[in-house]
């Protein structure tokens, strides 16, 4: 099956929490870093995640916001440091690729977002990602 997802990370689930409907699902990706992923209950279970358990993180590139360092205060759970590699700006918005060890992510940013944090090849950034907006696919 073909997606139009462009942000498909390769990862191990490290644990799984579950509650009554919902659960959080931690996945070690490329070099160390971890992502959180809030997904049913049903999913857990039709995946058959466990520890070990190989998977594909999926995020839209509409989902992933960047900053210039990491941030405190924030309900935001998944805050992945890497680099730029690209920034393609249009009228509006820009599309920005960020090499996050191993990995490459999307974020699609408003173009004046982009100009206020200077980004460009090489900026160090980290991308910020809610654990609701990431989807978990068998590997």
């Amino acid at each position: 099956m073909s997606l139009s997802i462009r942000n498909q990370i390769p990862g191990t689930v490290l644990s799984v929490t579950t509650g009554a409907v919902m659960a959080t699902v931690k996945v070690s990706v490329a070099g160390g870093q971890e992502l959180t992923a809030a997904i049913t209950v049903d999913a857990v279970k039709e995946l058959d995640l466990h520890t070990g358990t190989k998977v594909r993180a999926l995020v839209k590139s509409t989902e992933v916001a960047l900053a210039t360092g990491p941030l405190t205060g924030v309900s935001i759970r998944n805050q992945l440091a890497g680099t730029v590699t690209e920034v393609a700006k249009g009228g509006a918005m820009a599309g920005v690729k960020v090499s996050v060890e191993g990995a490459e992510l999307t974020a699609a940013i408003t173009a004046d977002a982009a100009d206020e944090l200077g980004l460009a090849a090489g900026s160090s950034v980290v991308a910020l990602i809610k654990s609701t907006e990431v989807s978990l696919a068998s590997a």
